[in-house]
């Protein structure tokens, strides 16, 4: 009997269209993820320890990191890829912030999910970086501290200093006396405690509690005589969070201390910038305090104060510029949504490092994208039910004696009264749905137009539905972030080539690649034609038009001694590609410096040997060239090589033809080098936008005639190529395959 009621349920149309929704829209989701975010591993281990394991989890708190910014004052700093500094031998060139991550601890074995409340300590020729970091195992603030002997460039991570019972954030480091103090906040002990360095950077120890108070954010000054610690206590009756501040006073660091007059400082909007963001320092005779902007979200940015009247009765200070251009790519920066605290001060050498952290996703922001997610699944599951009885493949008629059985004894009066009540309610619901279902059932039919109207409608907002939740839960915080290499990020330039007749893909690839996070510059090479408008091109970086005097494809690889970045993306104009596609080839070159690494593999093959596409390349199972209309070059390299004079023979080849510069470029490097010089890495997708604006490069069989002239040509002059060939799936990480 159980055997026929479930082949009965198996071949019910209720049970078919169940499987075919859940079937269709689980393909819809798993296709959006697979093509819109990376399918392949954004944890490319640099270590044989693995961040999943030991940190950088999602955080309702959020993911933040810390930067490091140079100036010749502390109101004009610049983040470190606008200094030019290099590091060789981590393939950072330049260096680019953000320089201490939650993986930068993570991968020392030390559970972190963020790293935050920078603070600077002097010492020597020695920075050490004092910040708290959140444990992702205890869920609890404790202080790390990692150390620089080149101004900032490169952290050796020293471990964890101080791990109380309690949340420890705010390591605010000092010295009085020759000692060196920190004051960090432990506000949920309920006190402000002062710990002496007994082995510094590593041990402290208690020293005293100062202040009976849960101070938020608290540092502490030595300034006209007296000591002054300016916090926030927000448990104190009336405070407003983040928007309150008080001032107290001593004449000595430990004590006692007074509180000022005119306490609280501040007790106003949360936007104010009351709540302190960093410590104080002074310059040209004027002290300064950093606050945070809580507005909008917690840490939103940060605000100076520069201090005009400070005694034990009177407090004034007015708001300055912070000298610090705002970050403008969003999410796609690492402090494109908030930075809440900055330490600066001036280095040996006269100019000023300061020290900033920066979050791309605002406070909560990874809880509220799953609920997102899961409410759009929730509406989907709503509309397949509402779709099925419309179709009349769902019925809703609940018999009451059968869903509301009624047992028990009756003499059991009280229990029988709270039975019949229950089922009561219970009966109305399922009356109500039966109505319901009544209601909708057999509203369309798929044997009229307007039936099918309707059925694909609600299918496409079906599919709609997946495809929001699935970007909301499986998307993570939604940015395209860089991938950091030996513990450095950097930056590259990207260089593309056009004219008058295509200012439509211009615009829209200007737009869109200027967002992603490791661009610096963008190049324009200009071949003929009126020049654009400067406010035509929206973009998010600076970009450089080069005219050049006439129109050759040889113009692609000018040598250009004003591009300020080792890496160079080569990019055609009508390719449009994910940011995180480009931010894996990007690191994939960081990894091979030496080779062209992009994104359109062809084959060389045959006798003579005949120019082949990416169709025919993955059939044979391996590639020897690599397209430079998308691919990355170290362009000192590759330009040199292009305009040297072996290469002249070549470059008129491609001016007689108007054809082939990359296919030289392949030959002029397998001609230079006696190892691999060509790395494929495979795009999630890739649009070619040009069939939308009438200006396609042609792809037609007198195209691939002319490449293979030119190949054979080359193979006369440079030497074949045909041997240099690489298959596909080489990597471990699988961005090849």
């Amino acid at each position: 009997m159980a055997a026929s009621n479930w082949r009965r349920l198996l071949r019910s149309a209720t049970f078919i269209y169940f499987s075919s929704s859940v079937l269709l829209l689980g393909s819809v989701a798993f296709l959006y993820s697979y093509i819109t975010f990376s399918p392949f591993s954004s944890v490319y281990p640099s270590s044989s320890l693995d961040s999943s394991v030991f940190g950088c989890h999602p955080d309702g708190e959020g993911s933040w990191s810390i930067g490091v910014f140079y100036g010749d004052s502390p109101l004009s700093l610049k983040p470190i890829e606008q200094g030019d500094v290099w590091r060789n031998g981590s393939a950072a060139w330049p260096v680019a912030n953000p320089v201490v991550t939650c993986r930068s601890l993570s991968d020392i074995g030390v559970p972190s999910n963020f790293v935050a409340d920078p603070f600077l300590f002097i010492q020597g020729e020695n920075l050490y970086l004092f910040f708290e970091t959140k444990n992702s195992i205890t869920l609890q603030g404790d202080i790390g501290v990692a150390m620089s002997n080149d101004q900032g460039a490169t952290w050796q991570q020293l471990g964890i200093v101080l791990d109380e019972e309690w949340h420890l954030s705010y390591p605010y480091v000092f010295t009085e006396n020759n000692q060196i103090y920190m004051m960090p906040e432990g506000s949920k002990k309920g006190d402000l405690r002062l710990y002496r360095a007994v082995d510094f950077p590593l041990k402290w120890q208690l020293e005293k509690i100062i202040i009976n108070k849960p101070l938020v954010d608290s540092f502490m000054i030595k300034h006209q005589g007296k000591y002054w610690i300016f916090g926030s206590d927000f448990s104190s009756r009336g405070a407003r969070k983040n928007g309150e501040l008080e001032i107290w006073f001593a004449d000595s660091a430990f004590g006692p201390w007074k509180p000022h007059k005119k306490n609280p400082i501040y007790n106003t909007d949360k936007s104010f910038g009351a709540r302190n963001g960093g410590g104080p320092f002074l310059y040209q005779g004027h002290l300064y305090r950093p606050g945070q902007d809580c507005g909008s979200t917690y840490g939103r940015s940060v605000r100076l104060f520069k201090v005009n009247t400070l005694t034990t009765e009177e407090y004034e200070e007015v708001k300055v510029p912070l000298g610090f251009e705002k970050p403008v790519k969003g999410i796609n920066a690492w402090n494109g949504m908030r930075y809440h605290q900055l330490d600066v001060h001036q280095l040996p050498s006269g100019k000023w490092v300061g020290v900033m952290d920066g979050d791309r996703v605002p406070s909560g922001e990874a809880t509220l994208r799953v609920l997102k997610g899961y409410i759009a699944y929730a509406g989907a599951v709503i509309l397949v039910i509402l779709l099925g009885f419309m179709l009349s493949l769902i019925k809703c008629v609940l018999p009451l004696s059968q869903c509301l059985p009624i047992v028990g004894k009756r003499s059991d009066v009280f229990q029988a009264e709270r039975r019949l009540f229950l089922y009561y309610k219970l009966g109305s619901i399922v009356t109500h749905l039966s109505r319901i279902g009544s209601f909708f059932e057999g509203k369309i039919s798929p044997k009229s137009w307007r039936g099918w109207f309707i059925i694909v409608a609600l299918v496409l907002v079906l599919v709609v539905l997946t495809c929001f939740g699935t970007s909301f839960i499986y998307g993570g915080n939604g940015a395209a972030e860089p991938y950091m290499l030996k513990g450095h990020y950097s930056q590259f330039t990207i260089l593309t080539m056009t004219y008058d007749a295509r200012i439509w893909n211009l615009k829209m690839f200007i737009k869109h690649y200027s967002s992603c996070s490791s661009v610096r510059e963008i190049v324009v090479v200009w071949n003929k034609g009126p020049l654009p408008e400067e406010s035509e091109l929206e973009s998010l970086v600076p970009v450089r038009i080069r005219v050049e005097k006439n129109n050759s494809l040889n113009n692609r690889f000018n040598i250009d001694p004003l591009i300020m970045t080792r890496a160079v993306l080569e990019l055609d104009d009508d390719i449009m590609m994910t940011c995180d596609d480009v931010e894996r080839g990007f690191k994939v070159w960081r990894e091979n410096s030496d080779r062209i690494v992009g994104f359109y593999p062809r084959l060389a093959e045959g006798n003579p040997l005949r120019y082949h596409d990416e169709k025919y390349t993955r059939n044979k199972g391996g590639y020897n060239m690599i397209l430079t209309g998308a691919a990355f070059i170290d362009h000192e390299m590759a330009f040199n090589r292009y305009w040297s004079l072996k290469a002249k023979p070549g470059r008129e080849i491609v001016e007689k033809l108007f054809n082939c510069e990359d296919v030289l470029l392949n030959f002029l490097y397998v001609n230079a080098s006696a190892s691999r010089t060509v790395q494929y890495v495979k795009p999630a997708w890739a649009i070619d936008t040009s069939m939308f604006s009438g200006v396609a490069i042609s792809r037609n069989k007198q195209h691939y005639n002319a490449r293979s002239e030119c190949i054979q040509i080359f193979t006369e002059l440079y030497g074949n190529l045909a041997g240099n060939k690489w298959s596909f799936s080489s990597r471990i990480d699988g961005w090849d395959a």
